[in-house]
């Protein structure tokens, strides 16, 4: 593999948490597998990785991203990651209200759904 896919990969389970891309890869069909080694190394081997910005203001972009292009699918996800990237609920909330006023106040109201649905979620889990 790359330097690109390792880089990808190591920043990759540093977003999501190991059991999330261990899971992911358990289940990676062959069909996929150039469209998933495209991801690691363009996605997370070089926007994620670089060091121009913080994680927490990456997150905060991606989640933005996600609700204005209505990728709903992906935000649960993501929303987990700011566990790691240190995104607060503030944050997301911020960046969902950018998206009402640009974007759209439909894809902001699906994203916040979702996003309180996905904090709820990993609040019952951690009280488990």
């Amino acid at each position: 593999m790359s330097d690109k896919f390792e880089t990808g990969m190591a920043v990759r389970r540093s977003v999501l948490g190991d059991a999330h891309v261990d899971k992911a890869e358990a289940e990676r069909h062959p069909f996929e597998t150039p469209f998933q080694n495209l991801i690691t190394e363009s996605a997370w081997g070089t926007v994620w990785a670089s060091d121009a910005i913080t994680q927490r203001e990456r997150s905060m972009l991606t989640l933005a991203l996600l609700a204005a292009t209505r990728s709903f699918d992906e935000i649960p996800m993501h929303i987990r990651a700011t566990a790691r990237t240190g995104a607060s609920p503030q944050d997301v909330m911020e960046a969902f209200q950018h998206v009402a006023i640009y974007a759209g106040v439909p894809a902001a109201n699906r994203a916040i759904k979702l996003a309180k649905e996905t904090y709820a979620e990993m609040a019952a889990a951690e009280a488990t």
